[in-house]
């Protein structure tokens, strides 16, 4: 009897790898989500630094969101033919590097192809999040993995909001 209980206690054990690997896709899906929070809230202060209309600073949201939609369903075909490993790296890579575009947009224009470009590759960040749940805890750990996942993105909600809004 002891044997056995040990067997399922070894099979629920979770490896520090693991751990990391499900903390960075949870950072990074929290990191896609309050984006867009922080970009709405901030969307007046944004046009009138970019010297841009309602109309034209309205696509700032709308590049963003429609890349990302776009993408978001792509990424089980793109992990597919390039592996988790290259999207998961290229995906943040590029989140980053155009989220600092982003901040030095000259003009409207720049800012409207960089957030496009910042919601494509931030899009792989929510459903590779969900993978590395799945694939790198066991069964049993699922539960709390989810309610990370959730957590994550309620408080990207709230501190997009806040930190708009500060």
């Amino acid at each position: 009897m002891t044997g056995q209980v040990e067997k399922d206690h070894s099979a629920d054990h979770v490896s520090l790898r693991s751990w990391v690997a499900v903390l960075g896709g949870v950072v990074g899906c929290f990191m896609a989500g309050m984006n867009v929070h922080v970009t709405n809230a901030s969307l007046p202060d944004v046009r009138g630094s970019l010297g841009a209309s309602f109309e034209e600073g309205s696509w700032i949201t709308t590049a963003y969101l429609v890349a990302e939609i776009i993408i978001i369903p792509m990424t089980g075909w793109l992990v597919s033919v390039f592996s988790m490993r290259r999207v998961l790296m290229v995906g943040t890579g590029g989140f980053v590097l155009f989220s600092i575009v982003c901040s030095m947009a000259p003009d409207i224009d720049t800012m409207i192809v960089a957030r496009a470009l910042q919601g494509a590759f931030g899009g792989v960040l929510i459903p590779l999040s969900f993978q590395i749940i799945v694939s790198e805890l066991p069964s049993s750990k699922h539960p709390f993995g989810m309610a990370l996942f959730a957590v994550a993105n309620n408080v990207a909600q709230a501190a997009g909001l806040r930190s708009a809004a500060g």
